[in-house]
């Protein structure tokens, strides 16, 4: 069994905080709400490739195939949407982004992280947020494959921020000295995306 990263390994299980939600959010139980802002492409799993790239040493490209022979790990924790819903004690599997980054060895100067789904979706996140166990790409939930309109084949996972930060789809991770808003960001959504402080729209604290 893969390692399962601290959080919660239950269901419905209160969040991490004090036992409280989040500012303005709701649990929806077991549902999971679908909610996409392009339209959802259907992926043979051989079709599905994640490339590392930009300020990188190495930059590399995985098959799904051969990302699923890497060390994985399951994050078992709570996912929070910024338009309110949060789900409680839910598990990925996948490979934490510690593991592709440190093969494709990120440069002194790379400080951000812009993640590309083949849909050409787009957004942005601080080298810091997507490191130290905090960002995986993901491919089953719940111990069944993630399904097409939650992001499978291949998505990723960057639960401590609002779930738009996490690009479903995924294909590239690309490397920047300078942050480079995504599709929701150039859109007035905040560039962070911490659902503690409710960074939901930009000019939010």
């Amino acid at each position: 069994m893969p390692p399962v990263t601290r959080g919660f390994t239950g269901r419905r299980r209160p969040a991490s905080r004090d036992g409280q939600l989040p500012p303005g959010q709701h649990d929806v139980g077991g549902l999971w709400p679908v909610l996409t802002a392009e339209a959802e492409p259907h992926l043979r799993e051989d079709q599905v490739e994640l490339t590392v790239a930009g300020l990188v040493a190495s930059p590399t490209t995985w098959t799904l195939a051969e990302l699923r022979a890497l060390p994985t790990s399951t994050y078992a924790g709570d996912i929070h949407c910024v338009t309110s819903w949060s789900k409680l004690g839910t598990r990925f599997t996948g490979v934490s982004l510690d593991v592709l980054l440190g093969a494709a060895g990120p440069l002194d100067e790379a400080r951000h992280v812009v993640a590309e789904s083949v849909t050409g979706y787009t957004t942005n996140l601080p080298l810091a947020d997507v490191t130290g166990s905090r960002a995986w790409v993901v491919w089953d939930h719940e111990g069944r494959p993630l399904p097409p309109e939650h992001g499978g084949p291949l998505r990723l996972l960057v639960p401590h921020l609002y779930f738009w930060k996490s690009a479903k789809w995924v294909s590239r991770l690309e490397l920047t000295a300078v942050d480079r808003p995504g599709f929701w960001e150039r859109n007035g959504y905040h560039d962070r995306g911490d659902p503690w402080l409710e960074q939901r729209y930009q000019g939010d604290a």
